[in-house]
């Protein structure tokens, strides 16, 4: 087999130490995908298709899986962090393409964070605490903000412990589930009956954009990239291996959920889940399965800030944003400003964004980035590596850009609206970073 010459360039220069294997890869991609969405949009599918929900789940795994292997080939192509930005400004080496991409997954970092915020002041927080919605989602970003500026030494150990919370719930959710069907009081016939007043494959393609939410995170693993013992094999093994996994449970959770309680049900909580548990009848104390849902909420949410924040900084810092976003804090070392920017828009579109919302945005924005990779991934099939690399079938990049195109075709014009403000927004930073580095230029004349 030929060697991975993306390991050789950076042990050779200095760079980023190669020290993860596939398993503790495998383990940080489920850790990222199996987060916070399904324990909040369960509901919200059931209001599209009734009590057929894993069929959008089944279409939201079919473009996973075909954007998954367009990452794969470009990940194990170009073993560098970076993500779609970098992939992009490799096919075509235009500036402000990098920069929208990479401002994109900023936004949807923020959007996401907004969207768990909301997810975390809900049915779940309110089993514990009787506190008004708002407020505790304001304090919770605040807190998170709190520790982001303090210094998130983030290590795939504490990752792989949350991950197993998280997991644990959703394994709960599955024997509960078990449990009441195995006692005669569930109703499976539930599975089959689609929503009254939506027409089926409308409503199934719309809840596909919700449940689409549900296995995002698998494309942070690209940022990853240096830090990946032999890439070649251990990304495709990982990243296909974690989003079969999260689909076997996803779909498992969606049929229990539904055999357990009525789509109707369902459709009026933002703790789905935890309405199950209560309505399986085994006496597990609510407390405990809000605790374990609001930690893997509260673990999202600060994952998307940080991932936000520092997206962020990594613009300024290529001269993409204002300088003023690359500013840290003296003995801690954190872009401050960049922090405290995402924490002020996350709580802004909290507070005047609803989950489904904030959900179908954070879905429209990366899907316009993964239409980028899988652009980008078409125009780089010019490229040959001496190492070697997965590859792709043409088909697939091309499958997967119309997928997306689908997917974006269901949002609605308000979702649409809060793309395009971001797009404004950021296409206004650029030209202030632009205006600025020229007016250096000339001062330094």
């Amino acid at each position: 087999m030929a060697t991975d010459s993306g390991t050789t360039e950076a042990g050779a220069q200095g760079g980023l130490k190669r020290a993860i294997g596939a398993p503790l890869l495998f383990a940080f991609i489920v850790g990222d995908t199996l987060g916070a969405g399904i324990y909040t949009l369960v509901g919200t599918m059931a209001d599209d298709v009734g009590g057929v929900i894993w069929l959008p789940l089944l279409i939201a795994l079919v473009v996973a899986l075909l954007t998954a292997g367009t990452y794969a080939e470009l990940i194990t192509k170009y073993p560098h962090a970076g993500g779609a930005a970098r992939y992009i400004d490799r096919a075509f080496g235009i500036p402000y393409l990098s920069f929208l991409v990479g401002f994109l997954m900023m936004a949807s970092g923020i959007t996401t964070a907004a969207a768990l915020a909301n997810a975390f002041a809900g049915d779940y927080l309110a089993a514990l605490i009787d506190v008004p919605s708002a407020p505790a989602a304001v304090v919770f970003i605040i807190l998170l903000t709190l520790i982001n500026l303090r210094g998130v030494r983030e290590s795939l150990t504490a990752n792989l412990v949350a991950s197993i919370i998280e997991v644990s719930g959703l394994v709960l959710v599955i024997v509960l589930a078990a449990v009441v069907l195995g006692s005669g009081n569930g109703e499976p016939g539930r599975l089959l009956e689609f929503a009254p007043d939506v027409p089926p494959l409308e409503g199934a393609f719309a809840a596909s954009v919700i449940a689409f939410f549900s296995f995002l995170g698998f494309e942070a693993a690209a940022n990853m990239a240096e830090e990946v013992r032999d890439p070649s094999k251990a990304y495709p093994r990982a990243l296909f291996g974690a989003i079969g996994t999260a689909a076997v449970v996803y779909l498992l959770i969606a049929l229990g959920a539904v055999i357990v309680l009525p789509p109707a049900e369902l459709a009026q909580s933002t703790g789905p889940l935890l309405d199950v548990v209560n309505a399986s009848g085994v006496g597990i104390p609510s407390w405990l399965f809000s605790l374990i849902a609001l930690i893997a909420i509260a673990n999202g949410a600060l994952l998307f800030m940080v991932m936000a924040s520092r997206v962020g900084y990594g613009l300024a810092e290529a001269d993409l944003l204002p300088r003023a976003f690359a500013r840290v804090l003296p003995n801690r070392r954190t872009p401050w400003v960049s922090i405290v920017v995402v924490a002020g828009l996350t709580i802004v579109l909290t507070l005047f964004g609803d989950l489904a919302t904030l959900a179908e945005t954070t879905v429209l924005l990366l899907l316009l980035v993964f239409i980028s990779a899988n652009v980008s991934v078409l125009v780089l099939k010019k490229d040959k590596m001496e190492h070697s690399h997965f590859s792709a079938p043409r088909i697939v990049p091309i499958l997967a850009i119309l997928a997306s195109i689908a997917l974006l075709a269901q949002q609605s014009g308000v979702v649409w609206l809060g793309a395009i403000a971001y797009i404004v927004v950021g296409s206004l930073l650029f030209l202030a970073a632009r205006a600025g580095r020229k007016r250096e230029a000339r001062v330094s004349r």
